[in-house]
């Protein structure tokens, strides 16, 4: 029998807004609106206000372990944007605090997060997100576990989970493409390819030409798009949430971005990255770009600039101090926040601080009557 090809595909890459702020009209068609652009803008602005305090909190004591978002943060607002308030899911890695923030998360839970204060995972209630995931890979298990329990009780929605190049070697990432794919869940895969897997660059990490044929295996449809550009993140984000919504299952988007700070302030990128790298990447910052096409439009001028930039250090400073001055939690919180109803022996050990059922059953720990009359 003669050979046949039994599969073959084609992987495109999307650029709307270029290094240098200019557009795409035509790609831009039913994007974004001006409107969208420069609140889009102040969201990324805010993120890296946010990032700046965040790192002199770590340096000063504050606070622990801090991963900041610069330089990625056009993918957290356009994704954000392109999902739905109070009905789609954000299920985040640690980068994603513009989107976590534009779906309602108030901006302090995260500080408190990276201060070890376990309120800052307590989601408010109407927020539809996850606590910020710090093991690689895991968290989009849970994506398409919600994802599948939507369509099961046929909800309008959609889950979107966030999460690095590395986390694309890990083996829960095949578990949750495999499963999505099976299900047609309505789940959008988004990598934020920032080159970087802690130390390890993309080209070491993998083999693969890009991130984006890996969704090939699992026959999910895929993108490969600049993560730096705002009209792109939305563009792809937008597509993907409207193919899930009509039964197309799950997407891939492959975002092509960079990180431009440190892994976290636990890291010193400068003992493996080249800073001629770092400064070529610079260029191409999402907050550059997006001001440059703002201001060719006259969407933008040096005054608003610095009203904005006046305004962020007073909604931050804000954010930190009721951060810093939360009142301390309290020892019952721990009982009170394991169960939605409280087992009796529990609450006793609440209101006593005491383990008294192990006293009156030493047996319960194991232990035995030594012989007669000795206890």
């Amino acid at each position: 029998m003669p050979k046949k090809v039994v599969y073959e595909a084609k992987i495109e890459h999307l650029q709307i807004l270029d290094e240098d702020g200019r557009l795409d009209a035509k790609l831009a068609k039913d994007t974004l609106t001006d409107e969208q652009v420069v609140y889009l803008y102040e969201q990324m602005s805010t993120c890296r206000q946010f990032d700046e305090i965040a790192f002199k909190l770590q340096r000063s004591g504050r606070m622990g372990t801090y991963p900041q978002n610069k330089g990625q943060e056009a993918n957290a607002v356009g994704a954000g944007l392109a999902l739905q308030k109070g009905k789609d899911w954000v299920i985040p890695c640690y980068r994603e605090n513009a989107a976590l923030f534009m779906h309602g998360l108030p901006m302090h839970y995260v500080l408190l997060h990276w201060m070890g204060d376990e309120r800052g995972n307590q989601i408010p209630e109407g927020c539809l997100m996850t606590p910020l995931s710090i093991p690689i890979g895991t968290h989009m298990l849970h994506a398409v576990g919600i994802a599948w329990a939507a369509k099961l009780r046929k909800e309008d929605r959609v889950v979107a989970t966030f999460f690095g190049d590395g986390a694309t070697s890990e083996g829960d990432f095949h578990g949750a493409m495999n499963f999505a794919s099976v299900l047609q869940a309505p789940v959008i895969f988004y990598c934020q390819n920032n080159q970087w897997a802690i130390s390890v660059p993309r080209e070491l990490q993998m083999n693969s030409a890009t991130v984006a044929q890996k969704a090939l295996a699992y026959d999910i449809p895929t993108i490969q798009i600049d993560g730096n550009d705002i009209f792109a993140t939305y563009k792809a984000t937008t597509d993907a949430a409207a193919r899930a919504r009509q039964g197309g299952g799950p997407s891939f988007i492959e975002a092509v971005t960079y990180r431009l700070g440190d892994h976290t302030t636990a890291d010193d990128a400068r003992r493996y990255r080249e800073q001629s790298e770092v400064d070529a990447w610079l260029s191409k910052d999402p907050l550059i770009r997006t001001r440059k096409y703002m201001e060719s439009k006259g969407l933008w001028d040096d005054k608003r600039q610095k009203a904005l930039e006046e305004r962020l250090s007073r909604i931050v400073d804000e954010v930190v101090k009721t951060a810093l001055e939360i009142e301390n939690p309290s020892p019952a919180d721990f009982f009170n926040s394991m169960f939605a109803e409280l087992p009796p022996d529990l609450a006793r050990q609440r209101d006593t601080m005491r383990t008294s059922s192990l006293g009156l059953d030493p047996d319960q720990a194991g232990l035995r009557s030594t012989p007669e009359g000795v206890r």
